[in-house]
């Protein structure tokens, strides 16, 4: 993860409820249990109103949240610790957040026993201000005061008080108050604004332990933007919005329980708690195993093996960074063994792990916002993926041979690597995939087909070492809860993001700047798209980062007249690559934490690594068969030109094909892979003419040349 500046708690691993002592630890991890159990029986056997779910979804989320990073603080040596100051605080702050708690209580025993709330002006009383000001308090000392080893910080009690008056409240709201009709409207109810800003200020500060300043800087920017607009310049100028109104609206479907939440509550917590279940059953280790045997012996093994590991276990990961942590530990020391440079071996594993991210059939969970947000169907947005992931990975793999090749590589010793013919025997262990993209395809829903793929990964495991049984599954579910936390702190952060862009029709006026771009040139107009879309999404998870600016740029993009796929897709891949985009590329990041190398270097040579992934967007713009929006016949052409376009690509990077080439071979080269973007059968010929030349030129260059007496 990127190292924030200011008080943060990012650069901390999450953790495991193992690190709380006592009590705290059994409370929590039965939480954590509780927690991914109620979402699976809420799923798929008693389904609650949309609303109530995603706020007891994101309650969930904040009471764990804070009950865990609070053990994970103290390495922190930015922070003083003061025991008695620290118990001071959280008394002076819990006093006002156990009243707002206590109102909370009472109205909903009111509300249970008589089916109403009698004078709830009278019952909530200083409800707001009172849970306001002791929610800041505590929020505020936690950045100077940190607790003790072990146990949950007294103030981060009071946080976990706060979470549960707020949304609560909010949840309260929803019919024993009739509030909910009101949001966002000039007749909001002030209880209810105040309820909904203290649930803001809790997720932007659990954001901040979890996911870094990034994203929380961003969301405050866009949340001043909403309050300032009648004194900006230009297409930022709007009305603006008083705090009763803004925040009442924040907390609905416009905003923090739109789209975003929608996804993390239902199809992200669930494949979470998928790839726990692969953990703990040990069939993601097969994976990486069967990617050693097959690509190991190979020139540079360890960084083909990397390729082919990160995109299996990407695909199920909600963040790159993550999928760097889980694969790289393994891949990075073996690159660096065969003779990759550490920034290397970092950047290669973080491009690799990045992709995973758009590799079907579940795309770090991109894929399901993709269809909430577009309405095409999820089968229809895997389908369409499969080429450009394939051109991604192909492009990955072109770089590290001509690498391998370049410094004269070797690959793995059979020793070092898993005999493929045992692996072979266990192809069983792929049934739980088989079994999600099957019933997909089938036409079961995304949630029964998950579900199913859970079982399967425990059952699987019965034919195994590693049998899942009633521990083992505990165990999972207390990851997978642990591991959902960032991602569903961060998916709702976004949501305030998505928010004020409904809110302030910035989106719209966005749509009219590339508009008037386009009538110059619509490059041009694509190029600011994936500009202002990396931008966007540097700092952020996939699914945070595609959220924002699918909100903000491919409505422009639809609005030129680009099909909605391909519009999505555009600005998906961009979110995608902000991971190893220098300057904040928190995919690189984590790859240089591991390969002991210097951050900013690996991020540049990541991005040089994955720049095929910058070009393919333009490709398929141009070449629409590329997601399967034509006829075969040009959708194959399109194809078997691109994967020679990426192959010429990555050569003119790398500055070797069949041999090193000179600086000028290499912008022909270069030239030769810009010419297959266009689709264009005409320039192809002219890039396949130029590319054929010049790979004749390097392999004669290198052909040995014979001594005749």
């Amino acid at each position: 993860m990127s190292e924030p500046s200011g008080p943060n708690d990012a650069d901390v691993d999450q953790g495991s409820t193992n690190g709380l002592r006592g009590w705290q630890g059994l409370a929590f991890g039965f939480l954590c249990v509780f927690y991914a159990a109620w979402h699976l029986y809420s799923l798929n056997i008693a389904p609650l109103e949309t609303w109530l779910f995603r706020i007891l979804h994101i309650a969930g989320a904040l009471v764990l949240g804070f009950g865990l990073t609070g053990i994970l603080l103290v390495g922190d040596d930015r922070r003083s610790r003061n025991e008695r100051l620290e118990r001071l605080i959280a008394i002076i702050a819990g006093i006002p957040v156990l009243y707002a708690f206590g109102l909370v209580a009472f109205g909903l025993n009111q509300y249970w026993t008589t089916g109403k709330v009698e004078n709830p002006d009278a019952v909530f009383a200083y409800f707001g201000i009172s849970l306001a000001a002791g929610t800041t308090l505590a929020i505020v000392s936690g950045w100077f005061l940190r607790g003790k080893e072990g146990y949950v910080a007294p103030t981060d009690w009071v946080l976990l008080v706060a979470s549960l008056a707020s949304t609560g409240f909010i949840a309260l709201s929803l019919d024993a108050l009739n509030l909910r009709l009101r949001a966002g409207t000039p007749f909001a109810d002030p209880q209810n604004a105040w309820a909904a800003f203290v649930a803001v200020a809790l997720m932007l500060e659990l954001t901040r332990r979890v996911a870094g300043l990034a994203l929380v800087v961003i969301a405050t920017v866009f949340v001043g933007y909403a309050f300032l607009g009648p004194w900006l310049p230009g297409f930022l100028e709007h009305r603006g919005y008083g705090a009763k109104r803004f925040f009442s609206y924040i907390f609905t479907d416009n905003g923090i329980l739109g789209p975003t939440t929608a996804v993390s509550s239902t199809y992200i917590i669930l494949f979470i708690i998928f790839a726990a279940f692969l953990q703990s059953s040990k069939v993601g280790d097969y994976f990486v195993n069967l990617a050693f045997a097959t690509a190991g012996r190979a020139r540079g093994g360890p960084a083909k093996v990397a390729v082919f590991a990160s995109g299996l276990m990407g695909m199920i990961n909600g963040t790159s960074a993550g999928n760097v942590v889980s694969t790289g530990s393994l891949t990075i020391p073996l690159m660096k063994r065969v003779g990759y440079r550490p920034q290397s071996a970092g950047a290669i594993e973080a491009a690799a792990s990045t992709g995973g991210q758009i590799m079907p059939p579940i795309m770090g969970a991109g894929a399901f916002i993709m269809a909430e947000i577009t309405g095409i169907p999820y089968t229809e947005l895997v389908v369409a993926a499969l080429i450009p992931a394939v051109l991604y990975f192909v492009s990955i793999y072109f770089m590290v041979d001509f690498e391998a090749r370049r410094l004269g590589m070797r690959g793995m010793t059979n020793e070092e690597v898993p005999k493929f013919r045992n692996l072979a025997k266990q192809a069983f262990l792929f049934l739980p995939i088989i079994i999600l993209v099957g019933s997909l395809f089938l036409g079961y829903s995304v949630i029964r087909a998950g579900t199913l793929a859970i079982a399967s990964a425990a059952v699987v495991s019965w034919l195994t070492p590693f049998r899942m049984g009633i521990r083992e599954i505990i165990e999972a579910l207390r990851n997978a809860s642990q591991m959902s936390i960032q991602i569903i702190t961060v998916c709702a952060t976004a949501g305030i993001i998505v928010g004020v862009i409904s809110l302030t029709g910035v989106g719209a006026r966005f749509s009219s700047l590339l508009f008037e771009l386009a009538e110059t040139s619509k490059l041009l107009a694509l190029i600011f798209a994936m500009i202002i879309s990396i931008i966007l999404g540097m700092g952020m998870p996939t699914t945070a980062a595609y959220a924002v600016a699918a909100s903000v740029v491919a409505p422009g993009l639809i609005e030129l007249g680009i099909a909605p796929l391909v519009a999505h897709f555009f600005v998906f891949y961009f979110a995608v690559v902000s991971a190893i985009t220098p300057p904040v590329a928190l995919a690189a990041y984590a790859g240089a934490a591991i390969a002991g190398s210097e951050p900013m270097r690996t991020s540049v040579t990541a991005f040089r690594v994955g720049l095929a992934a910058f070009i393919v967007p333009y490709m398929f713009f141009y070449s629409p068969g590329l997601l399967l929006e034509a006829s075969w016949l040009e959708i194959i052409r399109n194809a078997v030109t691109a994967i020679i376009g990426v192959y010429l690509l990555s050569g003119a990077v790398q500055a070797y094909l069949m041999g090193p080439l000179s600086p000028i071979w290499r912008v022909l080269l270069l030239a030769a892979a810009l010419c297959m973007i266009s689709g264009d059968w005409r320039s192809d010929i002219v890039g396949i003419l130029l590319g054929a030349g010049i790979w004749l030129k390097s392999r004669r260059d290198t052909r040995p040349v014979s001594n005749t007496a």
